[in-house]
């Protein structure tokens, strides 16, 4: 097994999880197999208590795990499904080697974090490097780790001297360390500095760590005397610094490391530049470059209670961004925070109303994304009715749907006080309430939880034609309360469809208007499975209604036929599993192969 570690420096954010995933990506276009693990230095067990403005959104894997929103950049990149190991804290390593020590593992020992803490480190990285995330048997080629934080955060020491020990351990050709740091530019002098790097790799050695590889972030290419002064003072050979500087879209990332040969530095410090190949990276680079010149906009407004933090929807920004690629529209997201939409802030604060409601009504397409708590959730509720009556298209998640069944059964079936027992426990018509499996005392891990399957109803609807007519989906949830079962058949008889079911057939996941042009709800959260090249299949639903090209999406049920606008020509791509050349259009074919269209 090859590792691959990659730290930060400077200050944080400054993009180590796109640089890991990307990492990733190009080895494995390479012709390797690659695992990632993501390493959390906080005390939390995991980002599952965790509010968003304080990390960004949780994660949430197939097999439940409620992890950093790094792991989906991971799995997107890499098309691969990984576990709640693969994501370390040090509440799980510190919890571990407590629970082992009141067995009596320890026989007696002093327990101390040196050797016990950074063994527990080192073992939990093996044993998580060789489990295979990729659908084959067998562990992986190579295991990328993100240390998150900054060399020099007091805590990730123990994770620093555990992977200076492992390093050491695994041996010089089975250990490259990437070091991602910042070269400012300061506007007085309009100089790259190199400074701040420096400090930071002579900090990072002092701590046992000696980078292979320097990743510098900067808003230009780095020039050569910079690179040269670099190699010079941080010890590392030119040709392994490499620059990582702004670029119109994430997907270039992979690009830069390709055309700077960062593939080769890496494989040649781990001993495999015989075993891989040249990086295939062609479809990759289309998709980059058509998602750089789309410019017809399709507007959505995202109706959402963190909306002053958009890594807090950062899964849901992907999939819109992978529907919208595909339907070939420039996607422009409209922030409408979902209080502003209620009538106590008409008084309180008109200007900030007005504007939300404009907002809202001048998208093409509203989503409401999942939430907890009370505040927002009116506005969500008559985000879901605007939409409902103008017919414009909707889609809700998780607690998005739940807020469109309180607004129908308010709306329509004149239940004034419906609602859910989360927002108000003595409602007379509770739409919503809390599952018998959960825990009203424990917050963490205790939520319906990971990959469960959903078993469509109808045959002739929406959500089914998009997902390719199958009889059943798997998608990941993350909730504690759910539509009220035995309020089902006066919301069906009323008009609102329940189209998707669990096994029990009592448990409601999907929900639709048969006569609106596209108005769905889902319980589950489809934006975890999105990937660059396959959206979500109600995400593609959605944009395509926002576009004007739903029909021809589901025309045929299978959606094998599909026209897209291109300006002043259209183009008619039949879609049967291999790629089309565009009849009158430039750059890529597309095909689509049952789980969404290909760029």
């Amino acid at each position: 097994m090859k590792y691959v570690l990659v730290t930060g420096g400077v200050v944080s954010g400054l993009g180590k999880g796109v640089t890991a995933s990307s990492i990733g990506l190009i080895l494995k276009a390479c012709g390797l197999r690659v695992t990632s693990i993501k390493i959390d230095p906080y005390l939390n067990t995991d980002a599952g208590t965790m509010s968003p403005f304080e990390h960004g959104e949780v994660f949430v894997l197939d097999d439940g795990g409620e992890v950093d929103l790094d792991l989906g950049n991971y799995e997107r990149f890499l098309d691969i499904k990984l576990t709640r190991d693969n994501n370390i804290t040090t509440g799980k390593i510190y919890q571990s080697v407590i629970d082992k020590e009141r067995r009596g593992d320890y026989l007696g020992k002093t327990v101390q974090v040196v050797p016990h803490i950074t063994d527990a480190i080192q073992e939990w990285i093996e044993r998580v490097a060789a489990t295979p995330v990729d659908g084959k048997e067998g562990p992986a080629d190579v295991c990328v780790i993100e240390l998150g934080g900054t060399i020099g955060d007091i805590e990730s020491m123990p994770f620093i001297e555990a992977l200076g020990q492992f390093s050491y351990r695994v041996g010089a050709g089975n250990f490259c360390l990437i070091h991602v740091s910042l070269v400012p530019v300061l506007n007085v002098v309009g100089e790259q500095k190199t400074k701040p790097t420096q400090h930071s790799v002579r900090g990072l050695r002092s701590l046992g760590l000696m980078p292979n590889i320097l990743a510098c972030r900067s808003t230009t290419k780095l020039e050569e005397n910079v690179k040269e002064k670099l190699s010079r003072f941080c010890h590392v050979p030119l040709e392994n610094i490499i620059t990582l500087y702004d670029v119109s879209n994430i997907w270039h990332v992979p690009l830069l490391l390709r055309d700077q040969k960062a593939h080769e530095a890496i494989l040649k410090v781990l001993n495999l530049k015989g075993v891989a190949c040249e990086p295939a990276l062609e479809e990759w680079t289309s998709r980059a470059e058509l998602c750089d010149m789309l410019h017809e906009p399709v507007r959505i407004a995202m109706v959402g209670k963190y909306t002053g933090l958009s890594d807090s929807y950062l899964s849901v920004l992907k999939a819109l961004l992978h529907a919208s690629v595909a339907c070939r529209r420039k996607l422009c997201i409209d922030w409408v925070p979902a209080s502003d939409l209620e009538i106590a802030t008409a008084q309180e604060n008109p200007n900030a109303y007005r504007s939300a409601w404009s907002l809202l009504k001048g998208a093409d397409g509203v989503l409401v994304p999942g939430g907890f708590g009370d505040r927002g959730v009116e506005g969500k509720i008559l985000a879901a009715k605007y939409a409902r009556e103008s017919r414009k298209p909707y889609l809700g998640i998780c607690l998005g749907m739940q807020t469109a069944v309180i607004e129908f059964a308010r709306s329509v079936l004149g239940m004034e006080d419906a609602n859910s027992t989360e927002f108000n426990a003595h409602t007379r018509n509770p739409c919503v309430i809390f599952m018998p499996e959960g825990s009203k005392t424990h917050m963490g891990g205790t939520m319906r939880l990971g990959s469960r399957r959903t078993y469509f109803q109808v045959v002739d609807c929406k959500s089914a034609k998009l997902y390719g007519n199958r009889s059943f989906v798997d998608e990941r949830h993350r909730h504690r309360y759910e539509v009220n079962p035995n309020m089902v058949p006066q919301l069906e008889a009323a008009g609102l469809s329940f189209t998707g079911k669990d096994e029990t057939g009592r448990r409601m996941e999907i929900i639709e208007l048969p006569n609106h042009p596209y108005f769905v709800g889902v319980q589950f959260h489809p934006e975890f499975k999105s990937r660059p090249g396959k959206p979500s299949a109600v995400f593609l639903g959605l944009i395509a209604a926002a576009c004007g090209q739903l029909d021809a999406l589901l025309k045929k049920g299978t959606a094998k036929s599909f026209v897209l606008s291109n300006g002043s020509s259209a183009m008619k791509l039949h879609l049967n599993g291999t790629t089309n050349k565009l009849a009158n259009g430039p750059l890529v074919g597309i095909y689509y192969n049952g789980n969404g269209l290909h760029a």
